[in-house]
């Protein structure tokens, strides 16, 4: 399917800040400087850009326009609804630790459709309040057949453009379809340390999966929330 001329701009700039040349701190060109480079309308521009900053990639800075933004924003693990962000929104993260290549627990090899002792290479991430206040612990787990081809998801720097962007253009794959279950149990001793829970406590978790248009899983996230923290409405007629 053919992007309209604002997504297109859209993803361009994407692509031109992962490449560094926007670099964190950094504006990117103004409505009208987008208006006249792409030819189209000043508000076609503007909703390119706010796209961008939607995802939080950019944001608004009174007398400079937009700026890449310093700390990366990420959504929380599922919530996914069609056409629509993550319910939640979008949050400032802390990367834990680096990337690495590890037998995944049981249940997830079984979401991500892989045998028993084959590695997954897992993202680790600490979402938080605006305050620094955690939020939930989340692991993202990536199948070889997705992680091989997108070498970027190894490294620690984060991906401008998105994991989901990046790993489309990099296989071809995108998601079609969102599977999201919800359990709850006690933290974890590590889980507990980076939610700052003392003794044990309750979390929700929520396990995301993520398949393209054939069934075959990309991703698979465990999000971890405190109690107390974790909400979901469901509205629906009656």
């Amino acid at each position: 399917m053919a992007l309209l001329k604002y997504e297109e701009i859209a993803e361009s700039l994407r692509t031109r800040i992962a490449a560094g040349e926007f670099p964190p701190g950094t504006a990117i060109p103004s409505g009208r400087d987008l208006a006249e480079q792409w030819s189209v309308s000043r508000a076609t521009a503007i909703k390119a850009v706010d796209v961008l900053r939607g995802d939080g990639i950019v944001e608004a800075r009174q007398g400079t326009g937009f700026i890449v933004v310093e700390t990366p924003v990420g959504r929380p693990a599922g919530s996914r609804h069609a056409g629509s962000a993550r319910v939640s929104g979008g949050m400032p993260f802390q990367r834990i630790g680096n990337p690495e290549w590890i037998i995944p627990p049981v249940h997830v090899a079984a979401a991500l459709g892989m045998e028993a002792g084959e590695e997954a290479l897992a993202r680790v991430r600490l979402m938080h309040f605006p305050d620094g206040t955690p939020h939930s612990y989340v692991t993202a787990w990536f199948p070889p057949s997705v992680a091989r081809i997108a070498p970027r998801l190894a490294q620690t720097a984060p991906i401008a453009e998105g994991t989901t962007r990046y790993v489309g253009r990099q296989t071809g794959r995108f998601p079609a379809e969102g599977t999201d279950r919800t359990t709850v149990r006690l933290a974890s001793r590590i889980e507990a340390g980076h939610l700052r829970l003392d003794g044990p406590t309750a979390v929700a978790v929520v396990l995301h999966v993520a398949s393209d248009a054939e069934g075959g899983a990309l991703v698979c996230e465990e999000g971890v929330t405190p109690e107390g923290i974790y909400e979901r409405v469901d509205s629906y007629p009656m």
